[in-house]
């Protein structure tokens, strides 16, 4: 091997070396940076305290025997904002209230709306008629009230779009799903 080429070697060896060294420089002090702002960042954010709230709500709510339980399906806890100082703790439980009179009214119709069916019929996914468009629910409104019922609890493929049964949402009660529809034809008629 000649002198030329083992000095090439070396000179670009070091500048390789150099080259990386200001790189890994650079990003260190980039990160180091941004480590100052990026909590201040994450603590101001709505939706990063709405996500973190998402995961640490509680998966399970009891159910008596002898007391109306219906609201547990259908109601969510409630978000409450969340500080930087409260943030390390997890908020409490709060017991599920029932209604006055649940089983006299009857599921409402648009809170099981905006709770399941607003993703789909709020912004017509899949071919599902947007709530308040009367020409996408003349049609359907045309087959009656009980097979708008039928294929929302049981599921539907139709020639426009698809219906899954109960929207999905298996812990719904038929006649929960029942109100849903109501509200909707209701709103589109």
């Amino acid at each position: 091997m000649s002198s030329q080429d083992s000095h090439f070697r070396n000179v670009f060896g070091a500048i390789l070396g150099i080259l990386v060294a200001v790189t890994l420089s650079l990003l260190g002090l980039a990160r180091w940076l941004d480590r100052s702002t990026a909590d201040q960042r994450h603590a101001d954010d709505p939706l990063v305290r709405a996500e973190v709230l998402e995961r640490i709500r509680p998966l399970g709510r009891v159910a008596l025997a002898g007391q109306v339980n219906s609201a547990l399906a259908l109601s969510a806890p409630a978000a409450t904002p969340v500080t930087p100082t409260s943030a390390a703790t997890a908020p409490e439980p709060t017991p599920a209230v029932a209604a006055a009179s649940p089983a006299a009214a009857g599921p409402d119709g648009k809170a099981i709306f905006d709770s399941a069916c607003n993703v789909c019929h709020g912004a017509g996914l899949a071919g599902a008629p947007k709530v308040g468009d009367k020409a996408g629910w003349a049609a359907r409104i045309a087959q009656g009230t009980a097979t708008l019922h039928q294929h929302a609890i049981q599921g539907y493929q139709g020639a426009i779009g698809v219906m899954p049964a109960k929207g999905g949402r298996t812990d719904l009660s038929d006649e929960a799903v029942g109100a849903a529809v109501d509200y909707m034809v209701a709103g589109s008629r």
